[in-house]
């Protein structure tokens, strides 16, 4: 009798292990992101027009290009957008341990990162372009003039890779900060900043000391943002490609950037 017994609670124990599984294995992402009523989103907030911080109503805020996109993915979610900020190097780190569902600040999508990540479908085509000094601007006529000269660019970032790849005979500085590089770049510490153009145009607009070269290094590999997300959650990249796909399709990612490039703007 008593070994039936056991039988019985194995048995039980067994179909509680099974039910538990199950239960598991048909939760998701989603389940987990509307069961907390809200939206973790990682970024580093120094990339305007994309992500940036400004006062809006005396309150310094978290705004962009890509702050809207977030906030519309979390809309179709149906739950609250909570950014969490770091620097740009961390950003996929913290994607990666779970302590942020999706990762969305100017993320260019390369093969060593979808090796560890899933990317929605792109929603901006990348554009790079050198800031320099103002009155550097004729001195920098080719890319050969960067021989020799200090280029800074954010850590981790593509633009960092293709100051590597594309002028090996200059010396990269590589910043966690995009703010610290433009600072150094306004002191005479480096040379030249190689970044996303909106970016760059942004910073131009704010420092009339800044501006433009007129050459550029040609974006290849990840040449379009994405954001990225945990790889194996299908049901949330679905929902985050439906969103990107309407908002790059009817234009309303392109009235993010405008509406974003105006905030930046020093009054």
């Amino acid at each position: 009798m008593k070994f039936k017994n056991w039988i019985a609670l194995i048995a039980t124990g067994l179909v509680a292990l099974c039910l538990t599984a199950c239960g598991s294995a048909k939760s998701s992402g989603i389940d987990v992101i509307k069961s907390k009523g809200k939206l973790v989103v990682a970024t580093s907030p120094d990339y305007a027009p994309f992500e940036f911080q400004t006062l809006v109503n005396g309150k310094n805020e978290v705004v962009g290009a890509d702050m809207d996109l977030a906030k519309a993915i979390a809309d179709e979610l149906g739950v609250e957008l909570e950014i969490s900020t770091m620097s740009f190097d961390n950003v996929l780190t913290s994607l990666q341990a779970g302590k942020a569902d999706l990762a969305i600040s100017g993320l260019a999508v390369t093969e060593e990162r979808e090796a560890v990540f899933d990317f929605s479908e792109s929603y901006y085509e990348t554009k790079i372009s050198l800031l320099v000094r103002k009155e550097d601007v004729n001195k920098y006529a080719n890319l050969e003039s960067f021989e020799g000269v200090d280029v800074a660019a954010q850590k981790g970032s593509i633009p960092e890779t293709m100051v590597k790849e594309q002028l090996p005979k200059a010396h990269l500085i590589s910043l966690t900060n995009m703010g610290e590089a433009i600072n150094e770049l306004q002191t005479g510490k480096v040379d030249a900043v190689n970044l996303d153009e909106p970016v760059a145009l942004s910073y131009a607009a704010q420092n009339k000391d800044l501006a433009i070269a007129k050459v550029a290094l040609k974006a290849t590999g990840g040449d379009a943002n994405a954001v990225a997300m945990q790889k194996g959650n299908k049901e949330l990249k679905e929902v985050v490609d439906k969103v990107v796909k309407k908002v790059k399709e009817d234009g309303t990612y392109k009235t993010y950037l405008e509406k974003a490039s105006a905030l930046s703007e020093p009054e």
